[in-house]
């Protein structure tokens, strides 16, 4: 078995990419050793598969050199969240995880990759209190792990203020307005352990979700449906579902896509079925 690490050193605690080479050699594998900054070499030379070792944010750009490749990868879940290894029910334990990258037996899955502008992602990208919780979360991720986002979320709901924002589902209007939060979700899963139960990362389908600007009482109500995933069954939530979303924001509007912060102001989101393959138990 041919595998191509690519490791993200500064994901989560700290991501040991020697260790993880040797454990996976230890399996039997034949391994090659990327930084993710030269994850676009991943698909260059004899690989069976490419192994991702990372936080959600390292996920995509992996998935976006892989995926036309035809390789699959499989996924060493070392960041703080690590989403989308709990969306797909991957191992969380290393060794675990090491084990199944390594097995030349294991099965695959198809999912879709989402495309934020030309930023690739997985999971999920909104703009708003999200965007607030994660940079209040940041400073708190090594001492308080997932839990740190709990923390940002209540922080960001107690200081933040809605935004006008303009989005389009295919060629409807869906909302036009201010708004706490705007999410467009692929596998659904963010923050540690909320999420989108509707979204379903196999169809090629973006959902696209607004929490309308009303009272910060209503908030309470708003963390709860999301955690639980099921946000979209309240009042005040707007729910659409496309492979084309546009969201029309200011020009200075900062995105959280997969847990990394950047500024992409309006942006249009598609999303491709059957992209890349994932290594599944």
């Amino acid at each position: 078995m041919h595998l191509t690490l690519v490791a993200n050193t500064d994901a989560g605690a700290g991501t040991d990419a020697d260790a993880i080479a040797d454990a996976l050699r230890a399996q039997g594998a034949d391994v090659r050793l990327l930084d993710i900054e030269d994850a676009a070499r991943a698909a260059r030379g004899a690989c069976d598969r490419v192994v991702v070792a990372g936080g959600d944010g390292s996920l995509g750009v992996v998935a976006a050199v892989a995926g036309p490749a035809h390789l699959p990868i499989a996924v060493i879940p070392t960041g703080t969240a690590n989403d989308f290894a709990r969306a797909l029910e991957l191992p969380g334990d290393r060794a675990a995880a090491v084990a199944l990258a390594a097995d030349p037996a294991a099965g695959s899955r198809s999912v879709e990759l989402a495309h934020a502008g030309r930023r690739p992602f997985l999971n999920a990208a909104s703009c708003g209190l999200s965007v607030i919780a994660a940079r209040r979360a940041e400073p708190l991720k090594r001492r308080l792990g997932p839990l740190a986002y709990a923390v940002g979320a209540v922080q960001a709901g107690l200081t933040g203020r809605p935004r006008h924002a303009r989005v389009i589902a295919g060629d409807e209007v869906v909302h036009d307005g201010p708004a706490w939060q705007v999410l467009v979700a692929a596998s659904g899963s963010f923050g540690g352990g909320s999420g989108i139960a509707v979204a379903d990362p196999t169809d090629g389908q973006l959902d696209v979700v607004v929490l309308e600007a009303g009272s910060r009482l209503a908030l309470i109500r708003r963390a709860f449906g999301l955690r639980s995933g099921r946000v979209t069954e309240q009042p005040g939530v707007t729910h659409a579902r496309a492979r084309r979303i546009e969201v029309k924001v200011s020009g200075g509007t900062r995105w959280n896509v997969d847990g990394e912060v950047c500024q992409l102001g309006a942006v249009v989101f598609t999303g491709e079925r059957d992209a890349v393959e994932v290594i599944v138990p």
